[in-house]
């Protein structure tokens, strides 16, 4: 963009103008610096090594940078380093751009107030002073953009640091612990601002897809995206509301959500979640949403004992073992239901869905099998046991309502 109107200016005015302007550069930078600190008392002014604070030094030479290029006919330049950090300062505490914006506009206002004045001093005609007006703003807008630059840099290095911090905190609270940590766990919960619950939850999750976006939680909840298997730590997962939220935050996640248990047994929590991931794994838990282990804790207290569930199964069930396939599993589901309903042959027959003279021979099967036994509790319970776990496994017919 040329400035044709400076253009024209003669070299002599342009001399005098820069000359008034660089020597009251630095009481026009005092003097913005007082009106910035009267506005905004509570700004804190960083200083150099000598003292002088950081702010003044930046309002000078933008000044001085600003009546340089614009006298030599070059776009006015602002020097990025210094208010990048400026910028970078307002990301690491914490704080908006919006306080600093303004301040640049006041100061850019009251330098144009000064610099009008110097025009009129130096003789530079007004449409020259028409294109200065127009390159203050334009230099606003470079001031802005270093900043934003800066503060863009302090809030990514801000956020990575909060987020090591927490998978700190996550993994000190998912060890096992043989002692008081709850100092430790304090000290490293208040450095990322996390109050320490008085039970928590812990999830583990299965991403969708590698380059999956992580479920937005909402605040409290702590998010670990690093590890193959992400995992969160859910405060007080009792809370009203808290059970909607995520199923809304993990909508197309699998994984499941361990127990409500004190903070520090949390590695508890933890093992019933990664137990319910694995079953999910295997295909005899459902996935596509993430489970509450306290609703399926039949699945979790008889899937994972396969082995023994087995060995329970050929010594309980050995009476079935001279029949078919096909006969021996359906004694096994009317043994199941009849075990599982109270009253006889009509009920048996309900639940399976079977004409009830079927279920009475069945019944009479089962009596001439197992004698007497079928009737001892211990027996009777150990048979539920087994037979329910082959039921969720899929070797036996789903029970009808």
């Amino acid at each position: 963009m040329t400035r044709p109107a400076w253009q024209d200016v003669p070299r002599s005015n342009l001399d005098r103008f820069e000359e008034i302007a660089r020597a009251e550069a630095p009481e026009l930078a005092h003097t913005i610096l007082f009106q910035i600190r009267r506005e905004y008392p509570y700004l804190h002014l960083v200083e150099d090594e000598s003292g002088e604070p950081l702010a003044l030094v930046g309002i000078r030479r933008a000044i001085e940078g600003f009546v340089s290029n614009l006298t030599a006919g070059a776009h006015p330049r602002v020097p990025p380093e210094m208010f990048q950090e400026f910028g970078r300062g307002e990301g690491l505490e914490g704080r908006s751009l919006d306080a600093l914006q303004a301040i640049y506009r006041l100061g850019v206002r009251l330098t144009w107030r000064r610099l009008a004045e110097i025009g009129q001093q130096a003789d530079i005609p007004a449409p020259a002073m028409y294109e200065l007006a127009e390159s203050g703003f334009e230099y606003l807008d470079g001031l802005v953009e270093q900043s934003v630059r800066g503060y863009a840099e302090a809030a990514a290095r801000r956020a990575s640091e909060r987020l090591r911090l927490q998978r700190q905190l996550i993994e000190l609270l998912l060890m096992e612990h043989r002692g008081d940590v709850s100092m430790t766990l304090a000290e490293r919960a208040a450095r990322i601002g996390w109050e320490l619950p008085e039970t928590i939850a812990v999830g583990v999750l299965m991403r969708p897809a590698r380059e999956a976006v992580a479920p937005a939680v909402g605040q409290g909840v702590l998010l670990e995206m690093e590890s193959e298997q992400p995992r969160m730590v859910i405060p007080d997962p009792e809370t009203a509301g808290r059970a909607e939220t995520l199923r809304r935050a993990t909508a197309g996640w699998s994984g499941a959500i361990g127990p409500p248990v004190p903070l520090a047994a949390a590695a508890t929590s933890l093992r019933w979640a990664e137990t319910a991931v694995q079953l999910i794994k295997k295909g005899l838990l459902p996935r596509g949403e993430v489970l509450y282990c306290t609703e399926r804790t039949e699945e979790l207290l008889l899937l994972p004992a396969e082995d023994l569930i087995d060995a329970a199964a050929r010594r309980c069930l050995a009476p079935l073992d001279g029949l078919s396939a096909t006969q021996s599993r359906r004694l096994a589901e009317t043994l199941l239901a009849w075990i599982e309903t109270p009253g006889g042959a009509p009920e048996v027959a309900a639940r399976l869905g079977v004409h009830p003279q079927t279920a009475r021979y069945r019944l009479r099967q089962i009596r001439e099998l197992w004698g007497d036994a079928i009737d001892e509790a211990d027996q009777r319970f150990e048979m539920l046991l087994v037979l329910r776990a082959l039921r969720l496994r899929g070797d036996l017919a789903p029970a009808q309502d």
